[in-house]
């Protein structure tokens, strides 16, 4: 999920590494520290240390069978020998470690600069300060890369800004700090438009059972983005946690349609609502209502005609069924591939019926992720789920938390 976005965000962060690691050179501000700073024992450092250490074992009066450190006795001197003979084999690891420290020191300067500044082996002699003139070709070319991922040009540009105010004047002294601050930086600005307050069906669903009174959601948005199938998901998701649910067909525009959630609520084992096509929708659920307070039933789910959002007439209708039920939730269901569409539809639908929420169908699917990253913020209201696949149990509770796990992983 959301590939495009994470291989910018890394570019973002290799650039900077890159241009601030540039100017360093040029300014003659890099200290190189070559990989002898993996510290050994310091008394094998050299040769001569490993001489003394040898000479040491050599003179040490061993010879004497009461001074053995672990408390042992040795019985000829051929038990002596083999002492310091498993000591001299233990010194010339160290010695081809050393070795290998040679071998890396006359590597190509390029290759070995570049393993260097991975492995962070070079610093800053004196603490270079992130400027804005290091980051403006690069806070560029992250803007474009948002908006070609779908990210609306408005939270492009937040983003954009909080890094900025995050990174300039930012003192580093080594090259690793710079990824870090820059991801830090890039994390605090999503941070800030993926987390939107609002209601949370879950915690609504359970108020209502304690009222002993059913959570009534009204699901809209256009045809084809997985309306229907979304709400047999979130039938089984709140069957699983022992809630009853009931379906309202109040989708009786689209051939099809009544049959189609019919199926749905078979393979479930729950009751659906249903009139003949083309009847009243608002009375379909008015009836579904009635039914699940009758019953005792806690969830009503009120499945809607989709419709183009410059469709007046189905617009106008769509106003009426909110008259009649009264629900407690409304849910835009809207197709996380189609980008900056989905905003575009989620905002219309608000202008007209004042949403509550959002939940995003395909989103496994989406590799760019500028619609999970805009529509929160751009009509500020939550996404409540998200769809990931195409079977009932494909759903999951949107989290902000786990939004970031998945963008910086």
């Amino acid at each position: 999920m959301f590939e495009s976005l994470k291989k910018k965000f890394s570019n973002t962060a290799n650039k900077l590494i890159k241009k601030v690691s540039d100017e360093a050179k040029e300014d003659n501000n890099i200290e190189e520290k070559s990989l002898n700073e993996i510290k050994e024992p310091t008394n094998l450092d050299s040769d001569e240390s490993l001489k003394t250490e040898e000479s040491n074992v050599d003179e040490k009066e061993i010879t004497s069978k009461d001074e053995i450190s672990d408390g042992s006795e040795i019985s000829d001197d051929s038990e002596i020998s083999e002492k310091k003979s498993s000591f001299r084999k233990w010194i010339p690891s160290f010695k081809k470690k050393k070795e290998t420290k040679e071998d890396v020191s006359s590597t190509d300067e390029d290759v070995l600069v570049e393993k260097k500044s991975k492995s962070s082996f070079f610093s800053f002699i004196k603490e270079k300060t992130i400027s804005q003139k290091d980051l403006k070709d690069i806070l560029w070319e992250l803007e474009l890369g948002l908006l070609e991922g779908d990210v609306a040009i408005d939270v492009a540009n937040i983003v954009v800004e909080s890094v900025k105010d995050d990174l300039v004047g930012t003192k580093i002294r080594r090259s690793d700090e710079i990824a870090d601050v820059t991801y830090n930086a890039l994390k605090n600005a999503i941070s800030k438009i993926i987390d939107v307050d609002g209601k949370k069906m879950t915690k609504m669903l359970e108020e209502a059972k304690e009222k002993r009174e059913p959570l009534v959601v009204m699901f809209v948005g256009i045809n084809g983005t997985g309306k229907t199938t979304t709400i047999a998901k979130l039938a089984n998701y709140y069957l699983k946690k022992d809630y009853t649910p009931v379906v309202a067909a109040s989708d009786t525009f689209r051939a099809g349609a009544i049959e189609q959630i019919t199926h749905h609520t078979d393979n479930l084992e729950i009751k659906v609502i249903k009139h003949q096509k083309g009847s009243d929708p608002a009375a379909v659920a008015y009836d579904a209502i009635e039914h699940a307070k009758a019953k005792g039933k806690e969830l009503v789910l009120i499945d809607t005609a989709g419709r183009m959002q410059t469709n007046t007439n189905l617009m106008d209708e769509m106003k009426k069924i909110k008259r009649v039920a009264k629900p407690d939730i409304i849910i835009f269901v809207g197709d996380a591939l189609t980008g900056n569409d989905a905003v575009e539809q989620a905002t219309k639908f608000n202008d007209v019926i004042d949403i509550d929420g959002v939940i995003l169908t395909k989103a496994d699917a989406d590799s760019k992720g500028g619609a999970s990253l805009s529509i929160s913020h751009i009509i500020q209201k939550p996404i409540m789920f998200l769809g990931m696949g195409q079977g009932y149990d494909d759903i999951i509770e949107y989290d902000p938390n786990w939004m970031l796990e998945q963008l910086f992983s």
